[in-house]
């Protein structure tokens, strides 16, 4: 109900319902934003942002993603937003010129370890043009939003499939597999960023004032009844 004053308004002002949507949505990111000022300003930077995402049709349009990515960046008007873009093939090129433009992005739905090192890559490629269109690194803030839980949901079915067709012997080797990719995977991941960290593309832009892109762990609520709903969170 706390929409619905707003929401009329905008269908008497003859507004569609996915305008409608985004209005409602940048109003509560300013607001969540505004809130969390104080640990932006506190960190200096580093934390206290709030994310708004592309809509998601745009997730195989390159020049779609990047144009909506500027236009929220503008819409939402404060520096502790994060624009969320979905790391697929075509988002990678969008990754960059959205960094590229002092944009803070977060990239979003990570799965597989080689697509994280392309976003790094992206992300790496979007701060070096910054830096040599002589712009300051130190205000730009990335996060790569690596889901966990998922990769169980999907490999738990696959161990299902194999289960029902073993022998005995073979069941109670895929049955200590079942919730353990899912950190193993991240475990990979973090490996990478560290990886990341100390490499000599990183180092020099680091020199220039640069943040690191930091990993955040997304999807660590257990999808499976049967695991702990901490499990991930203790885990990682």
């Amino acid at each position: 109900p706390e929409y619905d004053d707003t929401i009329r308004q905008g269908l008497a002002s003859g507004k569609q319902p996915p305008a409608i949507f985004e209005a409602l949505a940048i109003e509560a990111i300013q607001r969540a934003c505004d809130a969390f000022r104080p640990v932006f300003n506190e960190t200096q930077g580093r934390d206290g942002f709030v994310s708004i995402e592309v809509n998601p049709h745009l997730a195989r349009d390159t020049q779609g993603t990047n144009e909506e990515a500027r236009r929220l960046w503008q819409s939402v008007n404060r520096p502790n937003v994060m624009i969320k873009i979905p790391g697929t093939k075509e988002g990678l090129p969008a990754i960059e010129q959205t960094l590229a433009q002092g944009i803070n992005v977060n990239i979003t739905l990570i799965f597989a370890l080689k697509r994280y090192e392309e976003v790094i890559a992206s992300w790496l490629a979007g701060l070096s043009r910054l830096a040599a269109a002589g712009k300051p690194l130190a205000p730009i803030a990335s996060v790569a939003s690596f889901f966990v839980s998922r990769v169980d949901t999907l490999v738990d079915k696959r161990l299902d499939m194999k289960m029902a067709a073993a022998p005995l012997e073979e069941r109670r080797r895929l049955d200590a597999l079942f919730g353990k990719a899912g950190i193993a995977n991240a475990q990979k991941a973090y490996a990478i960023f560290e990886k990341m960290l100390a490499s000599p593309e990183f180092k020099a832009l680091e020199a220039k004032g640069a943040q690191p892109q930091r990993p955040l762990w997304a999807s660590t609520s257990t999808k499976n009844p049967k695991y702990r709903d901490v499990m991930y969170v203790e885990e990682l």
